[in-house]
């Protein structure tokens, strides 16, 4: 067989070498435009939700359950008041009289609740369930005041909260009677404070017997501080926020 033989322009070092440079050339431009794309576009979805700016100034581990299921009779902020007070976030704590989790509402309450909220008695406690219990009992709460004005009516949701609606409303019947402003937390009060003596719970208008309000009227004026901590640490957020944009 004939031995075949290129005819064509000897490859010398020198081609070789240029071609070798032109590869290495386009391959660094290559490497560039790669490395310049933006990493954010890139980037999973739940890395952006990581590293993207907080928008809600932290109060709680619990914030984003709190604010799932605020409504208009009680803020997020408040409910974070209410279970701070109630617990200090702790969703094991039990009280002395048997209140539980993180919102500290009677078993016997709960339960009740969660039949009324057409919710099966055998779920497991659980904080989301103690936070949805806990919005239900103040909304139910709210309805019994609802002739009380807006800006007032969460005190009696919250001394109802801690000491029962049934003592409140003895003190109201009690305040009506010596024409004191039933209407008013800072003018009921008082007649609360008086539940615990004889002449006052054995009245015929007062229906529910001797009541020690001391723990209720501080828990009101507990919950109502901490609540304001909150309002004044969000707005202090939110200027703050604010001023970083502005300065972007």
């Amino acid at each position: 067989m004939e031995e075949t033989r290129y005819n064509g322009p000897e490859m010398n070092w020198k081609k070789l070498f240029v071609l070798l440079l032109t590869a290495a050339l386009i391959l660094t431009l290559f490497l560039t435009r790669t490395c310049e794309r933006d990493p954010v576009a890139d980037m999973p979805a739940e890395e952006e939700v990581e590293t993207a700016p907080r928008q809600f100034v932290y109060i709680s581990p619990f914030d984003s359950l709190f604010r799932l299921y605020a409504d208009s009779v009680c803020d997020w902020k408040m409910l974070a008041a209410i279970a701070y007070v109630e617990s200090k976030f702790d969703t094991t704590a039990r009280s002395y009289r048997g209140a539980q989790g993180l919102m500290q509402i009677m078993p016997s309450t709960y339960h009740h609740l969660l039949a009324k909220m057409g919710m099966a008695d055998t779920l497991a406690q659980s904080v989301e369930l103690d936070i949805r219990v806990a919005v239900k009992y103040i909304d139910d709460l709210g309805d019994l005041f609802y002739f009380i004005n807006e800006k007032e009516r969460i005190n009696y949701i919250l001394g109802s909260y801690n000491g029962g609606s049934n003592h409140i409303f003895d003190a109201m019947r009690i305040a009506r009677k010596k024409g004191i402003n039933r209407y008013n937390w800072n003018s009921l009060s008082p007649v609360l404070e008086s539940l615990k003596d004889p002449e006052v719970y054995n009245d015929s208008v007062c229906q529910y017997g001797s009541f020690d309000a001391t723990e209720t009227l501080n828990y009101v004026k507990r919950v109502n501080r901490k609540y304001n901590e909150y309002k004044s640490k969000e707005l202090l957020f939110q200027a703050v926020e604010k001023l970083a944009d502005n300065n972007k």
